[in-house]
């Protein structure tokens, strides 16, 4: 097993060693005193924490009681690989090097943060081992009193050869981004030769004695999820922490849910091959779900950020390479360090600003939907700790990708027939209207989805191109009303004879709410509330009810309900996406359509106050599969 090669999307999950931070520069406070509403939220926090005899910095220590003691920093932007869920293929404006941390910036920053409590400093970055001066970072870092431990997150282009001096210098963990095991995948997601390079790199940390050496694998469906029980083997005899990340969103990486493939998915599939699998206590402020084979050297891990999130015991900051400071990976609220530090400001006065920003931290992030249409850095641009970035082929992924291809093996589809359409519908490279470019337009968008099961496989939709409608299967159209007896009268169409099949339904909504109330919806401002959030529990509430409201549709016992509400600038309007699944013997387009139709009407009852110039359209059913009468998709 030692000569397996450890690939992993290096970008991926280098992100234990990169962040992702939107490409757009993050806002810059001028130096000045910090307002009295955060003194006075520090001061509070301050006093919470001497009546508690708390043990720890207030200015590390946010209103939840997160203890803040890891440090991230993001020694560069630049990378030599071009992996892509790391770095769009349009690449990324980078910082001018005058707008960098310095060197000596750098180390000031970390002893204020040692000093306050911080004990494990990770670099990131970009790729961290191609700044010229890593070394002396290093040996600088390791002088500080009271950090124990200096981490680097790498994708082990270069680890080999700089290994043994980082070693002496004070390094004592790394985490190493692999996201596949077959060399010509390796070169597929990166861009760039150097598979052979990122294995020397694994086998010399190894050898100099890391125990573990964490593999950080983003796990994407179509591409790699086929190599979990590869990568899982491969700690039978060797040292190693591989850590299986779920797919993350960040700017630039054209994020659906589609793609991830979820922790509990992929513990299944590892159980049905080692059914001993057994799962390892949970240290304090882990991000991680360890679980070991009996018997194995090493073990893996599961990084579970969207399905299972974390943030109750987050105990990490971020400074990216250009000197912000990110309280939240997902978050693009961002405070300049380095402006304040070139400003003179003192050091009570850095910590003033960093406690306040601390302070502003919220108790989790807001969930994989929502995360997906926040403006945020590309990951290449964050120097985050476990998350994957750009974007993958527009296309699905048919091939099955393997160290030597099989005589006659055919090729494998990886998605459903359902997903496999809608993927062709919704995101085949063409001209988009002008209407969706909102898509990577910068605008602030927000996303609320909500799913009525666990099904790891759901589709994530996003809407795509209006083309005329389109249906297969010998009884794809009729020309005789079903909901009518012989004489005309309506009835109720009998289906006890029908045989169940999976079922599945999308159908969308406009709504135009004009510039006004478009903007208090945008920024969440309304009187009523939340008119997204509760928009999107109207429209799966709806969706259950429909038999009620539609006097001859039979009850369907859903299995799966998503709701959609996406901004649209361009129009000042808001976009619903329904989807319906069940399995029985008749569809579920209704439920999908009142779904939509419901999600609209609540908008319209949140907004009509500030206006009543609102208008509700494009109500239609997008697509639907399963049934007799064959499949309808508008393409």
């Amino acid at each position: 097993m030692a000569a397996q090669p450890l690939s992993r999307i290096c970008w991926l999950l280098r992100s234990s060693a990169r962040g992702c931070s939107s490409g757009v520069p993050g806002t810059q406070p001028s130096p000045r005193e910090p307002s009295r509403p955060a003194t006075e939220e520090l001061s509070r926090r301050r006093q919470f924490l001497r009546e508690h005899a708390a043990p720890f910095s207030a200015f590390l220590t946010d209103s939840f009681g997160r203890q803040h003691s890891y440090l991230r920093i993001s020694l560069t932007e630049k990378c030599n690989l071009r992996c892509q869920y790391c770095m769009p293929e349009e690449g990324v404006p980078l910082t001018p090097k005058a707008d960098l941390l310095t060197t000596e910036e750098i180390l000031t920053l970390a002893r204020l943060f040692v000093k306050q409590g911080v004990d494990k400093i990770r670099l990131t970055g970009g790729e961290p081992l191609i700044r010229r001066d890593v070394v002396d970072i290093v040996a600088q870092l390791h002088q500080l009193e009271g950090l124990k431990t200096i981490a680097v997150t790498t994708n082990g282009i270069n680890l080999a050869r700089l290994l043994p001096s980082l070693q002496k210098a004070g390094l004592n963990a790394l985490n190493i981004s692999l996201d596949t095991l077959v060399p010509a995948k390796f070169e597929f997601i990166v861009r760039r030769k150097g598979f052979h390079r990122v294995m020397e790199g694994i086998h010399k940390a190894i050898e100099l004695g890391y125990n573990p050496v964490k593999v950080n694998c983003v796990v994407m469906r179509g591409l790699n999820e086929d190599e979990l029980l590869n990568f899982v083997a491969l700690t039978e005899g060797l040292p190693l922490d591989v850590r299986f990340i779920e797919y993350m969103p960040f700017d630039g990486n054209k994020w659906n849910f589609k793609k991830m493939v979820s922790y509990k998915e992929m513990v299944d599939t590892i159980r049905q091959r080692w059914p001993e699998l057994e799962k390892l206590p949970e240290e304090k402020s882990s991000t991680a779900k360890a679980f070991r084979i009996p018997g194995f050297q090493g073990q893996i891990s599961f990084i579970t950020s969207m399905s299972e999130h974390f943030c109750g015991s987050c105990n990490r900051l971020r400074i990216t390479a250009d000197g912000n400071l990110k309280v939240c990976l997902f978050g693009n609220s961002e405070v300049s360090l380095r402006d304040h530090l070139r400003a003179g400001a003192s050091e009570e006065e850095l910590l003033t600003i960093i406690g306040a920003a601390v302070g502003r931290k919220k108790r989790q992030h807001a969930g994989m939907f929502n995360i997906a249409q926040m403006k945020n850095r590309p990951m290449i641009l964050i120097g985050l700790f476990l998350m994957l970035q750009d974007s993958l082929p527009a296309s699905p992924v048919v091939t099955s990708w393997g160290p030597v291809p099989a005589r006659g093996r055919r090729p494998r589809l990886l998605l459903s027939r359902p997903m496999a359409t809608l993927w062709k519908e919704h995101w085949a490279p063409q001209a988009p209207p002008l209407s969706w470019l909102w898509l990577g337009a910068g605008s602030p968008l927000r996303l609320y989805s909500s799913r009525a099961d666990l099904d790891t496989t759901s589709t994530c939709l996003s809407p795509g191109p209006r083309a005329p409608a389109t249906a297969s299967g010998p009884w794809a159209t009729s020309d005789q009303l079903t909901h009518v007896d012989s004489e005309g009268r309506a009835a109720m169409v009998d289906v006890g004879r029908k045989p169940d099949t999976d079922r599945e339904a999308v159908a969308s909504a406009v709504v135009l709410l004009g510039p006004v109330a478009f903007e208090l919806v945008q920024h969440n401002q309304l009187k009523k509330g939340d008119a997204l959030g509760v928009a999107q529990l109207a429209g799966v509430q709806a969706a259950k009810l429909t038999s009620q409201l539609i006097p001859l549709c039979h009850h369907v016992a859903l299995s799966h309900i998503q709701v959609q509400l996406r901004l649209d600038p361009s129009r000042h309007a808001v976009v619903i996406w329904a989807s319906c699944r069940a399995r029985g013997p008749t569809g579920v387009e209704m439920e999908a359509l009142t779904s939509a139709a419901v999600a609209a009407l609540t908008l319209y009852d949140m907004c009509k106050a500030v206006s009543r110039d609102i208008e509700i359209g494009e109500i239609k059913l997008v697509s639907k599969t399963g049934g007799q009468r064959g499949d309808f998709h508008r393409v």
